[in-house]
């Protein structure tokens, strides 16, 4: 089988390499069309039939921890004997442990044929979203905590980056679905019976990263909600506290008013005559603190404070 050497030549190839392309196009007879959505990215994942290969196109996540949530595009040409598949960028990725079992003389990937090759690829791709997934679990958690206990805008940034982050997944994700159901269920002579049933359990993969995502979703909007409602709830609280406060110097301002008109006693024995006690301002001073500790025992047994 030309899948194991043909993998290796691979491994130190980009998609910008376009002699190595064309070159390795023109070996294995590939159309002009495939190889141009080789260097063309980002591609929608899907499922092609050409006379002699299937051409796959499919995305994985990137082991980077820099770049979390972020995937690279997988091209991948299945033939009777050959197995060609181009990244978008060298370095760690899922195939580490495809390439790990293809150097084991007596591993399965080695006895069997190029079809299986494929899958085990397009098995390791789907698998890898799963840690990933796990990451954003955990993230989620920690923001609903974040969310109940401390709200902040540094809270709800990070919520709609993680938003972002499963827009993004599910865009990538729902084509593969569609994708890898093709290439379980197509009548093509590159693909075996038995390697069929390994990609329904690819399929079932995919439907269960769908279904984690979706779950993600709505826990995402959930927490959007939770902190907008915290958030109305807090401004609530101050707009009632400050509402208190405004009531309890309602009445003061009217005594302190009342008093500050200046009325002459001797005009007339009705013009505030308390303004000649010796004890009148320590009085009016009295009657405000009585009038703001009987709103405050009313607003307590009202239960607003």
């Amino acid at each position: 089988m030309e899948a194991l050497p043909v993998f290796e030549k691979l491994a130190a190839a980009t998609r910008n390499d376009r002699e190595v392309i064309e070159t390795l196009g023109a070996h294995f007879q590939l159309h002009p069309l495939s190889l141009e959505d080789v260097l063309n990215i980002p591609q929608r994942a899907k499922v092609e039939d050409y006379e002699h290969y299937q051409f796959l196109v499919f995305h994985m996540p990137l082991l980077d921890p820099e770049t979390p949530g972020e995937t690279e595009q997988v091209t991948l040409f299945l033939g009777r004997s050959f197995v060609l598949t181009f990244q978008e960028r060298p370095g760690s990725d899922m195939f580490e442990s495809v390439r790990l079992h293809l150097r084991q003389a007596r591993s399965k990937l080695r006895q069997s044929g190029a079809d299986y090759l494929a899958y085990a690829l397009l098995d390791a791709a789907i698998d890898g979203f799963f840690p990933l997934l796990e990451e954003l679990g955990e993230r989620l958690m920690a923001l609903e905590e974040a969310v109940l206990e401390h709200p902040s805008r540094e809270t709800m940034e990070a919520i709609y980056t993680v938003r972002r982050t499963l827009i993004s997944l599910r865009r990538i994700l729902w084509p593969l679905r569609q994708a890898v159901q093709s290439f379980a269920h197509d009548d093509s002579v590159l693909v075996t019976a038995s390697t069929r049933l390994f990609l329904r359990d690819c399929y079932d993969h995919v439907l269960q990263v769908l279904d984690v995502l979706e779950n993600y979703r709505e826990l995402v909007t959930g927490l959007m909600e939770t902190y907008l409602s915290s958030q109305s709830h807090h401004l609530n609280e101050v707009m009632k506290i400050l509402t208190m406060i405004s009531t309890i110097f309602m009445p003061l301002s009217f005594i302190a008013g009342v008093y500050g008109m200046n009325f002459k006693t001797e005009a007339s024995p009705w013009n505030m005559p308390e303004l000649g006690w010796p004890l009148g301002y320590p009085l009016a001073l009295l009657l405000m603190a009585a009038v703001a500790i009987g709103f405050l025992i009313f607003f307590r047994r009202k239960g607003w404070l």
